[in-house]
This record gives C-alpha cells, sequence and structure tokens, in this order.
C-alpha cells in the first residue's frame, strides 16, 4: 500500500490542528474558528514545518463552501426577514455601501484599482454567519425582537454577497478586457457575439432561470425526494440523499447555467427549508457540514502570510478600524434613525463589528480573477482575525456604553413617523402580563437578570416533551417551582400559564445561579444531552449538597456518567418503556382480553 498520500495527509494535519488549536480558542472565550485560521497558517507555506498540499486544500475548501451555503439556505427564512424587513433591508444595505465605500477609499490610497477597491469594500462589509450566530446564542437573544432583526440584517448581507458572487466573474471580463465569444459556453453554442454588456446580461439571464427553475421544480421535487427516502425507513439513505442532493445542485448549477458553486447550494439548502424535514435534514448534514467547514477555514489560513502583520501593520489596522468602529457607527445610526431603541441599536452595532466566511470567498474569488491584488486578500484574513478576536470585547464595551447613551435622549423617529419610546415595545401576538410574571428574559449585552425569590421549591430544567409533563404534573400538586428553558415555544406557552421562567441555557453557571439552588428541594433535568445534563448536575450538587437530583438518559453508559455526577435517580426512556410493556403483558396474561363469540 502506498505511503505517499497527500490527501489524508492534508485532512488528517488541517483537522488535527484545527481541533487543538479550535480548543484552545474555547479556552480563552475566543470563537473556535480564530484557532481554525490559525491551524492553517501553521500548516500553510509562510510558516517552517508540514506544508498541506496546495492543490488539494482548495478543493477540500470548496466542497466546504458548498456544505456551508447549504446550511445557511437551510436556515434562510423568509417570513423572519419579512417581519423585521422595514429595517434590516435598508438598514443592512445603506450599511454595506457605507463599509464598501470606506473599504473603496482605504484601497485607493493604498495605489490600488477601484475594482479592487470595491471587492474589498465588499469584503469588509458583511459579517460572519457563524460568528453572529454563536454570539446571539450565547445571550440567547436569536428568538428576541433584537436578535430577529439581527439576523435579518445577516440575511440580507449574506443575499448581497450572493450576488456579488454572481456578477463578479461576468465584471472581472470587463475590467480586464478579455470577455470575447469564448468566454461563454452558450454563446459559442449559439454562434453569438454578445459582447461584454451582452455577456454581462447573458449571466443574469442564466441566473434567473435557475431560480426560477429551482422554485417551481426544485421546491417540489427536492422534498419529494426526500420524503420518499425517509419512507424507506433507511436513516443513512436519507443521509445520504440529503448530501447527494446538496452537492449535485450546487454542481449542475455551476455547469449548467453558469453560476457559483455556492449560489447553487444555497438555493438548495432554500427550497429544503420549506419541508417539514428540513430540520432532519440539518442535523444528519450537521457533521459533515461542520467537517468540512473546518477544513475551509483551514484552507483559508493556509493563504494567509502572518509576516504581513509587522510587514506593513497599518492599511491593517486602518481595515480593522472600518470593521469594528466604522461598520458599527453605520449600523447605529442607521437603526436609530428608524426609530429603534439604544439596546437593539448596541446589538447590531457588536453583531456586526466582524467578518467572516463570506469575506474569505469574496477575497479568494477576486484574486482569482485578478481583480484583488494578494496583498488585499491577507488584510482581509488579518481584519477577520483581529475583527473577531475583539467582536466579545465588543459587546462588553457597548453594554457600558449603553447607559449613557440611554441617558442622550428620546430615541429620534423618522420622518413622519411617531417616536418610538427607549423601551421595546411588546408585539401585537404578546400575551398579556400573567399575574405572576416570570424572571425577564436576559436583556441584550450581559444586562443582569433577576434571580428567583422562591424556596423550598422544584428547579425544572427542560421544558419540552418530558419537561412539560413533569410541569403539569407539578401544577396540579399545587408544589411551588420554576423552570429554566431557552427555546422560543416552551417560552411562549411557560408565559401564558405564568410560570416563572428563568430563560437561558442552565448549564451556564450564572443562568443557574438565578434559580436559588441553595433554597431549592429538588432538581429535574429534563433536557435530554447528557453532557449538557452532567454540567447542570454537578454544578447543583457543589451549590447544594442535600438536593435531591432527578435526571433522564438515553443509555446505561449515560446513567453511569449522571450517576457519578451526583444523581440522585436517572430515569432511562428504554427501560420504562419496557417495563411499560412487560406489565401490559403480564396483566394481559392474567386477565385476557373477553373476545366476542360469533353467534
Amino acid at each position: 500500500m502506498p505511503h505517499d498520500t497527500p490527501l489524508i495527509a492534508t485532512i488528517v494535519a488541517g483537522l488535527g490542528l484545527a481541533f487543538i488549536f479550535g480548543a484552545l480558542a474555547n479556552r480563552i472565550k475566543a470563537p473556535p474558528l480564530v484557532g481554525y485560521l490559525l491551524a492553517g497558517i501553521l500548516v500553510g507555506p509562510h510558516t517552517p514545518g508540514f506544508v498541506a498540499d496546495q492543490a488539494l486544500a482548495p478543493e477540500l475548501a470548496e466542497i466546504g463552501v458548498i456544505l456551508l451555503m447549504f446550511g445557511v439556505g437551510l436556515h434562510f427564512s423568509l417570513k423572519d426577514l419579512l417581519s423585521v424587513r422595514a429595517i434590516a433591508v435598508p438598514g443592512a444595505v445603506v450599511q454595506i455601501a457605507f463599509a464598501t465605500a470606506l473599504g473603496l477609499g482605504l484601497a485607493l490610497m493604498l495605489g490600488w484599482t477601484i475594482p479592487a477597491g470595491l471587492v474589498f469594500g465588499l469584503a469588509l462589509s458583511v459579517a460572519s454567519t457563524v460568528v453572529l450566530l454563536r454570539a446571539l446564542q450565547e445571550r440567547r437573544l436569536v428568538e428576541t425582537e433584537r436578535g430577529r432583526i439581527a439576523v435579518g440584517w445577516l440575511i440580507v448581507e449574506d443575499l448581497a454577497m450572493v450576488l456579488a458572487l454572481v456578477l463578479l466573474p461576468a465584471l472581472a471580463g470587463l475590467v480586464n478586457g478579455d470577455v470575447d465569444l469564448g468566454s461563454d459556453p452558450l454563446a459559442v453554442s449559439l454562434g453569438l457575439d454578445l459582447g461584454v454588456g451582452g455577456i454581462l446580461a447573458l449571466t443574469l439571464v442564466k441566473v434567473a432561470a435557475f431560480v426560477a427553475l429551482m422554485l417551481v421544480v426544485g421546491r417540489r421535487v427536492i422534498p419529494w425526494v426526500l420524503h420518499y427516502v425517509a419512507h424507506t425507513g433507511s436513516r443513512e439513505l436519507f443521509r445520504l440523499a440529503v448530501l447527494a442532493l446538496a452537492l449535485g445542485v450546487a454542481f449542475g448549477s455551476a455547469k449548467l447555467f453558469g453560476v457559483s458553486l455556492a449560489l447553487g447550494a444555497f438555493f438548495a439548502g432554500m427550497v429544503l427549508a420549506e419541508s417539514e424535514l428540513s430540520h432532519a435534514a440539518a442535523q444528519e448534514t450537521l457533521p459533515l457540514r461542520d467537517a468540512f467547514a473546518v477544513l475551509f477555514f483551514v484552507s483559508v489560513g493556509m493563504l494567509f502570510d502572518p509576516t504581513s502583520l509587522w510587514r506593513d501593520p497599518l492599511p491593517l489596522l486602518a481595515a480593522v478600524f472600518i470593521i469594528v468602529i466604522g461598520k458599527s457607527v453605520a449600523a447605529f445610526v442607521i437603526v436609530r434613525i428608524f426609530g429603534h431603541p439604544v439596546t437593539t441599536a448596541l446589538l447590531i452595532s457588536a453583531s456586526l463589528a466582524q467578518i467572516g466566511e463570506f469575506s474569505f470567498i469574496l477575497a479568494e474569488l477576486g484574486v482569482k480573477l485578478g481583480l484583488l491584488p494578494e496583498a488585499g486578500r491577507d488584510l482581509i484574513l488579518g481584519s477577520a482575525i483581529l475583527s473577531i478576536l475583539l467582536n466579545p470585547l465588543v459587546f462588553n464595551a457597548f453594554g457600558r456604553l449603553r447607559p449613557l447613551l440611554e441617558r442622550v435622549g428620546p430615541t429620534p423617529a423618522m420622518a413622519g413617523g411617531p417616536a418610538i419610546p427607549v423601551e421595546e415595545a411588546p408585539s401585537a401576538e404578546a400575551a398579556p402580563a400573567p399575574a405572576a410574571p416570570p424572571a425577564p428574559e436576559p436583556a441584550t449585552l450581559d444586562e443582569p437578570a433577576v434571580p428567583t425569590a422562591l424556596t423550598d421549591h422544584v428547579v425544572l430544567v427542560g421544558y419540552g416533551r418530558v419537561g412539560s409533563l413533569i410541569g403539569a404534573a407539578l401544577q396540579a400538586s399545587g408544589r411551588p417551582f420554576l423552570v429554566i428553558e431557552d427555546a422560543d415555544q416552551p417560552l411562549a406557552r411557560l408565559r401564558e400559564a405564568g410560570i416563572e421562567t428563568i430563560v437561558g441555557n442552565a448549564a451556564a453557571p450564572e443562568v443557574l445561579a438565578l434559580a436559588n439552588l441553595p433554597g431549592a428541594r429538588q432538581l429535574a433535568v429534563a433536557v435530554p444531552n447528557a453532557f449538557e445534563a452532567g454540567q447542570i448536575v454537578a454544578q447543583a450538587r457543589a451549590a447544594n449538597p442535600g438536593i435531591a437530583i432527578i435526571a433522564r438518559a438515553h443509555s446505561d453508559a449515560e446513567v453511569e456518567h449522571l450517576s457519578s455526577l451526583g444523581a440522585d435517580a436517572v430515569i432511562m426512556g428504554e427501560r420504562e418503556i419496557a417495563r411499560g410493556m412487560a406489565e401490559a403483558l403480564v396483566a394481559g396474561e392474567a386477565k385476557p382480553p373477553e373476545i366476542a363469540q360469533p353467534a
């Protein structure tokens, strides 16, 4: 067996170092994405030691881009975007234009061309989907009004970048002057000499044809195929079908319509998002998407020359200033002009103060098309790493600024529109406040939440299928209890029922501390994730050695794990099902049902 295996070596080195540096980044509270980029720098040609294969890494990264964009499409919600379109659409467009103008100005100061400056500015204008969603999830803000505006803003940015990816190849031909008959296969087959304007128009027509095909045919065929496979009962075939559709649509769209692989994958995910199987598709492909996304970030890191940090630091600092300060100030002003409160404006500003995966895709495509110099790609990669590292600090800094800015004055209203008070108004469908209101949702930018006043109570963690049944039994018994939950639908049910609720992940010490565990009598951990449940059990046992803890598990190993951490009782679902079925069988043998005999 040959041992010259550059593919295996590249994958092993990339994933291995990404794990090590990702874990270190997580340890210092930085996004793991930073660790993945550093791993790529170490296996790249600009640092000593092992150098990964320079031809294979981009191929692996391309698969990562396809699966990454497929995941973005799966989470694309037109309904959520339309609900915040009044602020997200104009706000994102104005912010992209402002950041692009700043990037163009910096590029012209560095002596680059206008096309290079436009690509550079666009790359600095779009925030990272991965970093933004993680920041919102950590603060339990995804399902809030502020969170929906931030996500809607991000969707508009992503759509703008998808459009840029489509138009850049045609514009590159226009700039470089090499657009001719042979530049488009369809023009060749038809024997047409379209010229530059014709090629650009043909590109837009083909993109429109692809979009129409996906919306008319794809939204019927793709869900039908997945439903058919799902009915076979084979999880393996279902997982394979999802991956085959994602990669097949991306590759076919590139070959047949000349659109980017990223756009094809995005639309494959978007049409699938309308199916009830979208959640299952997202879950089944998540491990492979994560693995190839890591390889994408590693391959991006391989392109970065770290010597540029000290060889020419001023342009790098200027780019970071545009990302962290320029974009944030523009977003803050836009949100305030549209009449939203300071907390919303600060959340949007902090969320957008970084760049990520779309910036890398744009930078690489710009270099490949001859629009952007390699120095521009290095600037984008360096500023991305620094802005991602700075993002948690930006959230904290903006949190300290909030009280000062709120004292400046009332929220300005749009011309012709009513002023909106500083406090966020409840949505139209919000239920009236119950007699015993739940603990308030943790506010934006680490605003402190209110601890419970209950004592000698039951703490219930999780309010899904199992937790809601436990909660109903506790309500019927009249025992005092509260619920720790972070999902949107259970929270709505809890508020309607007037049950005291702590919003957040109970595995976080600051959230669990709000439940007054030292004064509690019992703890019921109803979440299905054994790793997360183990963290909760261990913290609860340390806070109150005398508290009675009961948890759930799905295997003998999980039962042992939770028991070793301090759970007094662990209920395994399969055992209880078997016990109930056995009791029913035994009872049936003891007293068989009466069967009517024919006359």
